[in-house]
C-alpha cells in the first residue's frame, strides 16, 4: 500500500484514480487552465534573481493541460507573473506555448501586462507603452491576448477615466478581440482601488463602460474577486457575446454549472491541479448529467479552497506541490524560491484533500515523494 507518514503521527493511504481523456474540448463552455512554470532545479532561482524555467517540463505539463481538452491560460499569474517570473522568461514562454499549441492544436490566451517596466511609480504613457509593448509580444506569437491587472496602473490612475483611457486605445489598438481581467486584492495587494474605486458596485460600472464602448473587440472578462454574486450579477449585465470567465476558485461548480439566465465560463488557476476531474465534469455537463457533473466537482472544492486559502496569492506553492507529487516534474522547486510560501502543515492537508478528490495519479510515487519532503521538513 502507498501509505504518508503524515507530519501528525498519522498514517494516509493514498488510493489511484484513473480518469481517462475526454474525446474533445468541452463543447458547452470554454475553459482555460492558468497554468505554472517549472523552474530549473539546479539554477540560482532564489528571491530576486532572474528566472530559469526548466523548457522541456513546463511544455509537457502544457500538453497534459490540452490532453484533458482545456485550453491554456498562459503566462497569467499562475505563473508566478510579479512573484518570481521577469518579463524575459514571461516572453519566451508565450513564445514557446504558443507554438506548441498549435502544433497540437490547443487553445492558447497569453497575459499582457507591464511588468516589464521597473518597480516603482511610472506615469499613464509609461504603462501604455509598456501595456503596447506586450499586446504586440502576445500578437506576435499568435496568442489571445488577456489584459492583466497592472501595479503600474493601479499606483498611477487617479480615477475611473484614466483606466478608461488606457484600456480604449488598448481596444482600439488590438487586432483580435482580448479578455479583459479583474483580479482582487486577494490575489494581489497592490491592486487595490482598481478600475478607479474600492467600491466593487462602482468600479463594476466602470468595467461595463469600458466594455460598452468597444463590445466587438472584447471576448469576455476573467473575474477573481471571490464573490460569487458580484460575478452572477456582472454576467447578467454584459453585451451579447460577451463572456464571464470564471476566476474563482472558491465557487466554480455552481458558476460555470449556471443557471437560467447564464452561466460563467472558465479561466481558473485550480484547472490545472485538477485537470482530469475538471475534464470530466465538463463533459457529464455536455451530456446534460449534471447530477454527475457535481459529483465530480464536490471533492475539488474543498482543496481548491485549500490551495487558495489566505494568503491567497501564495497559492501557486500548492500547485507547484501538487504537480511535483501527480509526477508532471522531478522536484518541488519553484522560481523565486516560492516553494518556502507555504508551511508543512497547510502541504500535508493538501495531500489528504487531492487524495480525496481522485487526483493521485500514481500512489506509490506520490507517498515516496511526500515521505521524503516530511522527512527532511520535520525529522
Amino acid at each position: 500500500m502507498a501509505t504518508v507518514n503524515l507530519p501528525d503521527g498519522r498514517r494516509l493511504t493514498l488510493s489511484a484514480t484513473s480518469w481517462g481523456k475526454p474525446a474533445g474540448p468541452p463543447a458547452s463552455r470554454v475553459a482555460y487552465a492558468a497554468a505554472h512554470v517549472v523552474a530549473d532545479p539546479r539554477a540560482e532561482n532564489a528571491p530576486g534573481a532572474p528566472a530559469v524555467v526548466d523548457w522541456d517540463t513546463t511544455l509537457k505539463f502544457r500538453h497534459h493541460l490540452w490532453g484533458h481538452g482545456l485550453g491554456v491560460a498562459e503566462a497569467m499569474d499562475t505563473a508566478q507573473r510579479g512573484m518570481g517570473l521577469d518579463y524575459a522568461a514571461t516572453r519566451e514562454l508565450i513564445r514557446r506555448s504558443a507554438a506548441e499549441a498549435r502544433a497540437a492544436g490547443g487553445r492558447i490566451v497569453a497575459g499582457v501586462a507591464t511588468d516589464d517596466l521597473p518597480a516603482g511609480p511610472a506615469s499613464l504613457e509609461q504603462v501604455l507603452t509598456s501595456y503596447r509593448r506586450q499586446l504586440a509580444d502576445v500578437a506576435e506569437a499568435g496568442a489571445k491576448p488577456v489584459l492583466m491587472c497592472s501595479r503600474h496602473l493601479a499606483a498611477a490612475a487617479r480615477d475611473a477615466d484614466d483606466y478608461l483611457r488606457v484600456y480604449r486605445d488598448l481596444l482600439e489598438e488590438s487586432d483580435k478581440p482580448v479578455v479583459l481581467h479583474w483580479l482582487g486584492i486577494a490575489f494581489d495587494p497592490a491592486l487595490e482601488g482598481y478600475w478607479g474605486s474600492s467600491d466593487v458596485d462602482k468600479a463594476t460600472e466602470t468595467v461595463l463602460e469600458l466594455i460598452a464602448s468597444n463590445p466587438a473587440k472584447v471576448d469576455g472578462i476573467k473575474i477573481s474577486l471571490l464573490d460569487a454574486d458580484h460575478e452572477i450579477r456582472l454576467r447578467r449585465r454584459l453585451p451579447e457575446g460577451v463572456r464571464l470567465y470564471t476566476g474563482d476558485d472558491f465557487n466554480y461548480p455552481e458558476l460555470i454549472r449556471g443557471d437560467e439566465r447564464g452561466h460563467s465560463d472558465a479561466l481558473l488557476g485550480i484547472f490545472a491541479a485538477i485537470a482530469p476531474a475538471a475534464a470530466a465534469a465538463l463533459a457529464a455537463l455536455d451530456e446534460g448529467d449534471v447530477s454527475k457533473y457535481d459529483r465530480i466537482f464536490e471533492p475539488t472544492v474543498p482543496l481548491s479552497r485549500h490551495i487558495f486559502e489566505r494568503p491567497t496569492f501564495y497559492y501557486k506553492t500548492g500547485i507547484v506541490f501538487l504537480a511535483w507529487l501527480a509526477g508532471h516534474q522531478d522536484h518541488f522547486t519553484m522560481v523565486g524560491g516560492l516553494q518556502s510560501g507555504r508551511s508543512v502543515p497547510h502541504l500535508a492537508k493538501l495531500i489528504e484533500l487531492a487524495d480525496a478528490a481522485g487526483l493521485i495519479p500514481d500512489p506509490e510515487l506520490a507517498a515516496a515523494r511526500a515521505n521524503g519532503f516530511f522527512k527532511v521538513a520535520v525529522g
